[in-house]
Formats: C-alpha cells, structure tokens, sequence
C-alpha cells in the first residue's frame, strides 16, 4: 500500500481518462470528461497528452489510506495499439512509429513479467500449506515488487492514450518526465535494488535447505511459456531503465530540430539517465556491502582482520577472481588455482573460493535457477602500502632479488636446486635475459656487417646481403621474444608483498603471480592498485566534502584524487601569470604495460603565461610517468592569454602512413595555437617537443587576441575590440591560411570573452549577449542575452549533450540554456555550496569552467573548486544532484581548468587468438569479423604481429615495418646482375630510432570495434597550493609551492573501462 499523497495532490490539466471496472465482467473501460463508474472506489486518473501530472482520486473515506483497494494485477486495459499507417509519412515518422512500437511491445512485456512474479510465485507461496517459505521472508523476496506493478501499469494506460494520438500529435517525452521524474519512483526502485542482493540470498539458502521450496521453483520454470526462472523476472526491474534510455535515443536521433516533442525527449532522457546512473550507484553499494559481509563471515571473529572489515571504514574498489600460479626454476607450471582477490581501499585480501554444497548434481539444479555465491577462506592480507606490482622485464633494483621467496609448499619443493644456487626463476622473466642476449649478438653482427662492407674484394658467401640476412633472422627471433614477454605481461599480475623476516631479522618479500582473465582486467588491477595508494595520502584523507549531505566526506576512490602539485613555471624568480593549458595528446609506446596503466594521460601539457608589460612564457610538461615533469620552456614577446590544440583532420589518419620515416607525408599534423596579448596567433607542430614556430600572424588593429576556438573550417579568434577574426582552414603543412586577411565579424562593442564551437555554429560572447554564428557561411545567426545585467560578461562557455553552461564576469550563479532553441533552463549558485569553507565570504565569482565525464568543475575567485553531477547522453545536462567541494585548492583565483585525456593503444588489449592469426590474416579479410577475445594461452607459441608493445627497453628491430621479414633482398634482375646492397636497405636502422615509426603506426582494421580505455587526468591553475581542511597556521600539510608561485594541481580518476 503507498502513502496517500505518493503521486502528488495536483489536479489533471485538460482532458481526464478514467478506468472503471465493471461488475458483471471485471474488465475495463475508457471514458473521457464524464466518467461513469459502477463502483467508485475502482476509479484510477492519469493524464492524456496535455497533461503533466498523475493523480489518483477516490470518492470515499477509504483515499485517506491511500491508494484504493483495487488489486493492480487486475487492472487489464487494453493493450495499446497502433492504427493503421497514415500515408505520406516522411521516412523519420516511420522510424518514430515502429520505436513507438517497440516502447509499447516492452512495456506490456516488462509489467507481464512483474505479474508473474506475483501471482506465478509471491501468492501461490503465501498460501502454499504446509508453507516452505514464511510469510515474513517472502515479504523480503519480494519487497516493492507489488508498487513497481503499480507504477508502470500506470504509465502503461497513459500510454495508451498517447498512442491513440499519435498521428495527430507524436509526442511522448513529456509521458516519460511525468512518469518517472518523481521522487516516489526513485524510492520504490532504490527498495528493490537495495534488497536484491538480500532476497537472492534468501532463495539461495532455501534451495540447498527446503527441497520443496526448490521442486516448486523447478515446477514453476517447467510451466511458464518462455521457461525464464525467478532470478530471470526478478533481474528485469533492474534491467529497465537502460532499456528505456536505449529506445529514448533511437526516437531523439530521429526527431528532427524544432519538433514539439525534441526537448521533451531529451528532458525525459536526462530524468531516466539521472535515475539509472542513481540506482547504479546504489546497486554498487549494496553489492560492495555484500561482498564485504561475505568476506567477514570467512574471518574469525576475534581476527585484528574481523575488526578492521567490520569499523566500516572500508571500501571494496575491485574484486576479481583470478588464477594464482606457481612456477619451476626451468619456467615450468607447477600449479595454479582459482583465487578471488579483494581490493579495498587500504588492504589487498586474497581468499580461497570454496564451493561445498550438499551434492553436485543438487549445485547444478540451483545454479540454473539463482546465481549462487561462493565461500570464502582468507588466505593473506597485506597493507595497500607495501604492494609492489613488478613487470616481467622490470629492473630488480627496487627489491632484493635474493630475498625474493615463492610461498607455496609445492613451489619449495620443486625449486630447492634454484633456491641452492641463489636463483628463483618465475618462467617469463628468463624470457627478459633472453632477449638481452639476442639484442647483444645483433650488436656483434652489426659490427660484422659493418667490417664485411669495407671487403675490396668480392666472394660467394661474404657479402653484404648475408649479413644483412643475418641481421634480420637475429631480429626476427628478437620481435618474437618481445611477443613472449608482451603475451606473459599483458594476463600476468606479479605482485611483491611483504613476508615475516627470517631468523636473522632481514626482511623477506615474497612474490604471487596472478593470471588475469584478459588484458583489460590486468590494465584494471594494476591502474586501481596504483590510485588506491595515492588515495591514502594526507591530502586525499578526505579530499572532498558533500555540504548538502551534512558536510559528509566523500571515499577518495569515488571521486577524483589528487595526484600531485606542481610549480607551473620553471624560473621561480619571475612572478608569472597564468594565461591557458592545453593538453597535446601524443602515445608513448616506449611504456610498459603497467606504466600506461599507472602514467597520467600519455602526452604533453602546454601552460602559457606571462607578465603584464613584460614578456610571456610556455612551460611544456611530459606526462608520460605518474608525476609530470618539465621537458621545455621558452619564452615569448608578450604574455600567453588563450590556446588551442587542434588534432589532425580525420582525412590524414585514413592514409597508409607506415611510410612516415622514409618519406614524410604532407599531412596536416596536430597544432597548437597560441593567443598573445601583443595581437599575435602563432601556430606549433604539437606532434614533438622541438616547437618549431610552423606560422605566424597579427590580428587585425593588433588587438589583444582572448580566446581561440576551431571548426573543420575556421580558426576563430576572439578579439578585445568585439571582432572574431575567422581564419580558412588550408591543406598544406599548416592547417590555416594564416597570410591573407581574416573575415572579421563585428559581434558588439564589448571584448570577445570566449567562444564555444558546436557542430554547425559558433558561439561568441560579447558582455552579457551570445552570438550565434553558422559555422560555414560565418552569417549571424541570432543572438540572446544571456545576463539581464549590461555590467556583466559572459566569461566562460561549456557544453555537454543539449546545453549550454555559463558563467559571469560577476556574480556566483551559473545558468544552463539549450542549445537548439536558447531557453534558459536552469540557474545554480555556486556560493550556497562553499559558505561552510569560507565563513564570512559574502561575495564569490566563477573564474573557470569545465565538463568531464559527467562532472561540472567550477572553479571560484577564491581558489575553491565545486563538482556538480551533470548526465552525459545526449539529453539537458541539468544539476540534479548534490555536488562535491574539493578541500584542495589555491590561494587566489583558478585560473583554469582543463582535461587532458589519451586512448590506451588497442593493441594491449589484442587477445593471444588474435595474434596469433597474424598480419596476413588481417590484410586478406580487412573487413571480417573480429573473434571474441579468447583467455590467454601459455608463454612460448610464437606470435606474428604488426606492432609490438616496447616494454622499458629500446629494440632496433624492423618487425614493426612493412616488407619482408627476413631478407632485403627483391627478385633477382632479368639480366643476372649480382644484388648490391643499396643504401636505402641500410637506412632501416636509422628508421627503427625515429619515434615518427613508433608514435604513428597504422590502424588495425580489427580494433575498431574494440571500446576505447581512456585515461583522463584534471589540471587546474592558479596562484599557490591551499588545503582548506587544515587550520589555518597548524603547518600540518606542507606546500609544493609558495602561495605567490603559479602552480598546476593534477586530479586524476580510474582508467574508463
């Protein structure tokens, strides 16, 4: 029974459509205006197409006790039905009718299946005598079951009348937001996927105790239509809501602008995407909280570990099972078993998994019909702190080799020859020296090579042919060792953990070795091991607070984390400004597996600044490594205010450019733009750190140039007198024609503060007004004022799916507007949120803005940084839930904020299958159909590849290269000359050192469908580092920097999966 006032106490708009249930035949019918009904306290109002509300009403004292006693299992409207097609429908109203057929075919479905719940299961076990489940555990199994009914047979019948309209009105979204925008419905599924854990624990145990409980399970299976078991109905509330988002997007893809129900899809859109990303949060929980219960109950209660799992201040970041293996001191497998490894958030536990059920065959019957959890048996834990991940290949000098010892009894045994000699061999790491050798006798061979080229004189089997045959098999057998460390790195997890010391005292680390079940669970393991640590330091201890959740802290895992503070420019005596960042995102394949996992996003930072009257500065960071360092820095004739990386068109990706190093293409590379305040745009090749100056320009008037935005055709500049100069694009070496005189568009009186480029316009603020400009004919569009005050700037523009988000030169607020129709659709203060860091600060000003990964960063005057949860699809990116304030920032202004994200190489991810079928196999069917990824095989099958994975060492090998493998040499000539050894054939050493080969290699047909791992690290600017959760003069957390240096604060988040 729900609460009398759940569906609100509005009363329906417009038309009302009653269902009545009739005496005589207990079926239902439909009415509109004057309803007619028998039975008054059967009567259920919901709205028709004009309507935004649901209500439901009753004509006695029984509404009181809320809804009225109608059974929703018998509300049976007729099933909604398309009429016939009209004709002349254009092909997307086609397409929206049979998606309109698809919400109706799925809803009908899903509220079937709930009924079934019911009446095939939930009734008949409360009336079953004698009872094999009681009353008071079948009330927990199927807890909320009877109101989700309730809810969507209610959706079902306003979806019925849509659906008689549709031809005369085709909409549906705003249904959508009625429906499911209420709170009630967020509570009601917030129950069931909070209890879900629980009542499959309650089916589970009654399975393997009550036989009748588990032949009725089995009976009801056999009856049913589509054989689908308990647990198969049960999961299907939790499957919903991403079942409706999927349909919502193919009906927005096919709604086309200015249609009466586009923004109410994607309104409707945003409330299921904020209400599914809700339940998935809290199904984590519950989950997290599941596991880590059945964990304690392994652990003796007297345990220090019992203690420590049950204080609450645990959170449980990864759980896997994975193969634990041992090997022989010839590299042999001796044994490996299944163990489930917990991650928590400062301890790593590992556990035996033990399954002992009452029979065999009786596990089988259950685990068709629920999934069964195992039990566990700790076998180690260990502090997050003393984990070392060690890489096959990775020099030993962080641990004392001799100290390393196998734990198992078995492993002891067998390598008691190796332990005598001093020597422990974990199979693939041998594999390492292996290919040290060959890389050593490719040097001698080198050097023949080199002394055969000097001969005067000529002979049979000495020439430079041979040896460079030579060369070429010792590099073969080189590329396929890198394969065979590459193919043990990729699934092999190798931890060093801390043991008890020996007799003496000394310190004993031993090492496991975990098999993974693919690539992307070892990139997982060794990414979450690597934040974890980070988030155990001071400053991350909290790092951020809730103020509407009572200033609660948030877990430092479940929020971004900060990694380090860096100075952002190098020369400390100068009192540099920061201007703008940008982040140019270039692969390093000279990364171990695990260093892509660990590094921040792959790739260079640009930091421009400079001093007012003086001259400016670019500082370049490498952040191929977890911290970033300085690479470069060079100045400039006037200070840096805005930047803009600009990547390399998709036309010169699609090109074979496997022939880079011997013949540079004229492709169009990435650039950078540089916006000086002397007027100056200069343009930088971003591809190496040379910063060669590719172009350079004036802006018209020498106006200060504020912001810079790019299109496929323009360079757009911002400019202080309120002109946007357009520059072409061109197709040369550089991308614009920066030479002959811009298209100046005069937007208003007032400075050009930003700019924002969509996919067919740009936007360009100009004091408190945007103008909207085509992005091709560069024609003014409309304009809107954004800001009711004359005084005030737009400053700062961010988009994420349909909205627009801006801030003000003045004031706290933001504001969100469409993007398509430029309503302004919501306002949030920002100061309401950081009152509690800054106690009498009345006033506050956003000085940066920026949307990552669902998050909105909003960075103050006062050096506080705000997240507010934004949806990421394509619906209205509006705030709906309750922000985070970052304890960490700078003592002035954020002047910045910025994302620098890389796309791990797919070819970490290749499994050993697709390897193994090679280069041919992939140009012979370049469009065939890509194999599931298969586990990995054991080290030692020898693997053809187009590109390897460089693990921490330099291969001068041609593998990576097209041509043959083995020789240089071509068909003999027709007239029987001898081959000579060209100079062009010798040249393959120089290209195997030209990081062009290594960075741009080509596109594998096969990867496409792989998802991209993103790696996503967030940098903001400003004056000094503050933490706002130490007492002011304690001294507790030292600062990286002084408060007066510029410094860059780097956040980064788990690897995207």
């Amino acid at each position: 029974m729900l609460p009398s006032g759940a569906w609100g106490k509005r009363k329906p708009r417009g038309r009302r459509l009653g269902w009545v249930r009739s005496d005589a035949q207990g079926t239902m019918w439909v009415r509109q205006e004057g309803l007619c009904h028998p039975h008054p306290h059967t009567v259920v109002r919901c709205p028709s197409s004009s309507s935004s509300s649901v209500s439901c009403s009753g004509d006695s004292e029984e509404e009181d006790m809320g809804l009225l006693e109608v059974s929703v299992t018998d509300i049976k409207p007729p099933a909604p039905e398309l009429g016939p097609m009209p004709e002349g429908l254009s092909p997307q109203q086609v397409v929206r009718r049979h998606i309109l057929g698809s919400i109706v075919q799925s809803e009908g479905s899903y509220v079937e299946s709930l009924k079934r719940v019911l009446q095939d299961y939930r009734n008949p076990l409360m009336e079953m005598e004698p009872k094999v489940l009681s009353a008071r555990k079948c009330q927990v199994v199927f807890f909320r079951v009877k109101e989700i009914l309730h809810c969507h047979s209610m959706f079902q019948i306003a979806l019925s009348s849509r659906v008689a309209e549709w031809d005369s009105t085709e909409k549906i979204g705003d249904l959508f937001v009625a429906s499911f925008s209420k709170s009630m419905v967020l509570d009601v599924y917030s129950d069931y996927v909070n209890n879900f854990t629980n009542a499959m624990s309650i089916i589970k145990k009654a399975c393997l105790t009550k036989p009748a409980f588990l032949e009725f399970l089995k009976r009801r299976q056999v009856c049913s239509p589509d054989r689908v078991t308990l647990y198969g109905l049960m999961v299907k509330p939790i499957q919903r809501f991403p079942q409706f988002i999927l349909l919502l997007q193919d009906m927005l893809k096919n709604t086309p602008r200015g249609h009466p129900d586009r923004l109410s899809l994607q309104l409707a859109l945003t409330e299921l995407e904020t209400l599914a990303e809700k339940l998935n949060e809290q199904k984590r929980l519950a989950d997290q909280v599941a596991e880590i219960q059945q964990l304690t109950k392994s652990v003796s209660d007297r345990s220090s570990l019992n203690k420590l799992l049950t204080s609450g201040q645990r959170q449980l970041l990864l759980c896997e099972t994975l193969t634990e293996t041992v090997y022989g001191d010839r590299g042999q497998l001796i044994k490996s078993k299944e163990r489930r490894v917990f991650l928590l958030n400062d301890m790593l536990v590992c556990a035996n998994i033990n399954f002992k059920p009452a029979n065999h065959r009786g596990q089988l019957e259950i685990s068709s019909l629920v999934p069964l959890g195992p039990k566990y048996v700790v076998k180690w834990n260990t502090a997050l702190p003393q984990v070392q991940v060690v890489e096959v290949g990775q020099d030993g000098g962080s641990y004392d080799k001799d100290n390393v010892l196998i734990q198992h009894a078995g492993a002891k045994k067998a390598s008691a020859a190796g332990q005598a000699q001093n020597k422990v061999y974990f199979g693939p790491p041998r594999l390492f020296q292996e290919l040290q050798d060959l890389q050593k006798d490719l040097a001698v061979v080198e050097q023949i090579t080199f002394l055969i080229s000097t001969l005067h004189g000529t002979y049979q089997n000495l020439n430079m042919t041979v040896a460079q045959d030579w060369c070429l098999a010792l590099q073969r057998l080189m590329r396929v060792k890198e394969e065979e460390i590459h193919s043990a790195n990729k699934c092999r997890l190798r931890l060093l953990l801390p043991g008890k010391p020996d007799k003496s005292g000394r310190p004993i680390s031993f090492m496991v070795v975990f098999i993974t079940p693919n690539p992307l669970s070892k990139i997982s393991w060794v990414n979450r091991l690597h934040l974890a640590k980070i988030g155990l330091r001071e400053e991350n201890q909290p790092g951020w607070l809730c103020p509407d959740e009572d200033r609660k802290s948030r877990a430092p895992f479940w929020c971004p984390i900060l990694a380090c503070c860096v100075p952002a420019f190098s020369s400390r005596g100068l009192s540099l400004q920061l201007g703008a960042l940008v982040h140019s995102p270039v692969s390093c394949p000279l990364l171990g597996f695990s260093a892509v996992s660990t590094s921040l996003p792959q790739g260079y930072l640009w930091v421009g600044g400079g001093q007012e009257g003086a001259g400016g500065q670019v500082e370049i960071f490498s952040l191929n490594r977890p911290s970033p360092r300085t690479v470069k820095s060079f100045p400039l004739a006037a200070p840096v205010l805005c930047m803009e990386y600009i990547p390399e068109p998709e036309e010169g990706e699609s090109g074979d450019e496997s022939h880079v190093a011997a013949e540079p293409p004229a492709a169009v590379h990435p650039t950078i733009c540089l916006g000086l305040q002397d007027g100056s745009i200069l343009v930088y090749g971003s591809v190496d750190t040379g910063t060669q100056c590719l172009a350079t320009c004036r802006s018209p008037g020498l106006q200060p140039v504020l912001c810079l935005r790019h299109s496929p055709f323009h360079l757009f500049a911002g400019l202080q007198d309120g002109t946007v100069a357009a520059y072409p694009r061109t197709s040369g070496g550089v991308p614009w024609d920066l030479e002959s005189p811009p298209v100046c568009l005069t937007v208003g009186p007032a400075p050009v503060r930003t700019l924002l480029s969509l996919e067919d316009a740009v936007w360009a603020s100009c004091g408190p007004r945007v103008t909207v400009l085509d992005a091709t004919s560069l024609q003014t569009q409309q304009s809107f004022e954004a800001h009711q005050d004359e005084a005030v700037s737009v400053t700062h523009m961010v988009k994420a799916g349909s909205g627009v988000w801006m801030a003000f030169s003045a004031g706290s607020s933001i504001r969100l507007f469409h993007t398509e129709t430029l309503e302004h659709l919501q306002e949030i203060n920002i100061a309401t949120r950081t009152t509690f860091l800054l106690p009498g600060q009345k006033q506050l000003c956003v000085t940066s803005l920026m949307i990552c990964q669902g998050l909105l960063w909003v960075g103050t005057d006062q050096g506080v940084i705000v997240l507010l949860p934004v949806p990421r699809l394509e619906g209205i990116p509006k705030i709906t839930g309750k922000g985070m304030v970052s304890l960490n920032g700078h003592c002035g202004p954020v002047a910045f904020l910025a994302v620098a994200t890389s796309v791990l190489a797919p070819d970490i991810l290749r499994s050993d299958q697709e390897e193994a079928e090679g280069p041919c196999a992939e140009e012979d069917k370049p469009d065939a159909q890509a194999p599931e990824p298969a586990p990995a095989s054991h080290v030692g099958r020898e693997l053809t590849r187009k590109k390897g994975i460089l693990l921490q060492y330099r291969l001068r090998s041609t593998a990576h290269l097209p041509g043959p493998l083995l020789s240089v040499r071509e068909p003999a000539p027709a007239d029987g000359s001898a081959l000579e050894h060209s100079e062009e054939d010798g040249s393959i050493y120089e290209m195997a050192d030209d990081p062009d080969v290594w960075v741009r290699s080509r596109p594998c047909a096969r990867d496409a469908h792989r998802k991209e791992i993103c790696s996503v690290a967030i940098i903001s600017g400003g004056r000094g580092y503050r933490n706002f959760g130490s007492a002011p003069g304690s001294g507790g957390r030292p600062a990286p920097c002084g408060e007066t240096d510029s410094a860059l604060l780097i956040w980064q988040v788990p690897l995207t999966l």
